[in-house]
């Protein structure tokens, strides 16, 4: 497969780092954000990148030449003017005849690309975004889903939104060359704007949700935070090919205040503290992953539409305080029948309703996370047990050891504070 970077910004917000350069070649501890791209890529058995170049483009080809230097074949296209975020692939169409990777030239990523291809494959899409949560999704685009991952809404950070999942385009594409098709002629063109977004209409565009490590280097200050992940080994840990770590999270009086079965959006309020603890996991490099049993759907007293718009509110007021969960299961049955107006289709015994350890298993699949390694903290025996079946270390968050867990705390802050000392 060949990779496609748009190595052409100026990068004028960050111009107070280096603005002699072009910001791809904006050097992070002694070393251009370029080539910590290419030397993830190379890692994976990627060798042919086609670099897109305008901007102080000569400094790019000068450090990388055609590449055999840093063992890969580098060729090149040149903006003789801007062309925006994408009207230089017109210049690729003949270039371009099966699936790509499109990558935005200003980011540090490690993402584990095989698994991100197989997945573009299986949707069988004309695009599919990588999409993931972040620390400031107020001021950023959100990608809107449905249950199948087929891209429905595209709000940009201009556009108003209420309640929202934390789902930003994180500028790393896996495109087919049917998207080329668009390029009719050599013009100026916004890759996401006139291009992507569009594809929504046609069924066509999809997310692809993943934890792993991606930062775009836009100001000074995630230039810094970049750094401190690079040094600290964080940026090639979060790679789903190496086994994560995660601290599962129950909801309902864990990480928001417990109103009985919540069933009211207007009724959910986080707790004091749940965001400050949930940043600290992010942070950390743990995976931050809420398990939760939800018997209002079963019961027919909420919508699973209703649920995901609590979830949403719950996502954007984390995310107001920079904090953001990696990903979020819940268990919709409860095998007691006898409600009115209960969804007998869900009135089931199931193997993911906690004390069981379903969900755990699930996330463990997906992510490829070390259980034993792994943390559950919740309010209630069954978070305990469950946490326990599955294998991991618990935190129960109560005055309490009657549970034989195997740390008790006040609070989730406490928690954390107890779990990552450091």
């Amino acid at each position: 497969m060949k990779i496609v970077i748009m190595a052409g910004g100026k990068g004028t917000r960050i111009a107070s780092i280096n603005s002699e350069v072009p910001k791809p070649m904006i050097p992070i501890l002694d070393k251009p954000i370029l080539q910590y791209q290419i030397e993830s890529l190379k890692r994976q058995g990627y060798l042919e990148i086609i670099l897109v170049i305008g901007h102080l483009g000569h400094v790019i080809k000068d450090y990388f030449g055609d590449g055999s230097g840093f063992g890969i074949t580098i060729t090149y296209v040149e903006e003789n003017e801007p062309l925006g975020t994408a009207g230089a692939l017109y210049l690729l169409k003949d270039q371009l005849t099966e699936d790509f990777l499109l990558i935005n030239g200003d980011i540090i990523f490690d993402i584990d690309i095989k698994r991100f291809f197989k997945y573009h494959k299986e949707k069988g899409g004309d695009a599919t975004l990588f999409t993931h949560p972040n620390s400031h999704p107020y001021d950023s685009g959100v990608i809107f889903a449905d249950q199948n991952a087929k891209i429905t809404n595209w709000l940009h950070k201009e556009d108003e939104r209420l309640w929202y999942k934390n789902r930003v385009n994180a500028g790393l594409h896996m495109l087919s060359p049917h998207v080329l098709e668009l390029f009719t002629n050599l013009k100026k063109v916004d890759l996401d704007r006139e291009v992507l977004k569009p594809l929504i209409k046609t069924g066509n565009l999809f997310a692809y949700d993943s934890p792993e490590y991606v930062k775009d280097m836009g100001t000074p200050d995630r230039y810094y935070a970049v750094t401190n992940d690079i040094e600290s080994g964080k940026v090639q840990a979060k790679n789903l090919a190496n086994k994560q770590r995660a601290i599962f999270l129950d909801r309902d009086g864990t990480i928001n205040v417990y109103k009985g079965f919540l069933t009211n959006i207007d009724d959910f309020e986080l707790i004091g503290g749940a965001a400050e603890a949930i940043k600290v996991i992010n942070d950390s490099g743990y995976l931050a992953i809420v398990i939760t049993n939800q018997p209002v759907i079963a019961r027919g007293e909420v919508s699973l539409e209703e649920l995901q718009e609590i979830h949403n509110k719950m996502e954007t007021l984390l995310g107001e305080q920079g904090a953001y969960v990696d990903d979020l299961f819940y268990c919709p049955h409860h095998p007691d029948k006898g409600f009115e107006g209960e969804r007998v289709e869900y009135k089931i015994v199931c193997q993911c309703r906690k004390p069981k350890p379903g969900l755990f298993f699930e996330a463990a699949e997906k992510y490829n996370i070390d259980l034993s390694q792994s943390y559950m903290i919740g309010d209630a025996e069954n978070d305990i047990k469950a946490g326990k079946a599955a294998g991991c270390k618990t935190v129960l968050l109560q005055d309490s050891h009657s549970l034989a867990a195997d740390i008790t705390a006040k609070n989730m802050l406490e928690a954390i504070n107890k779990v990552l000392p450091e």
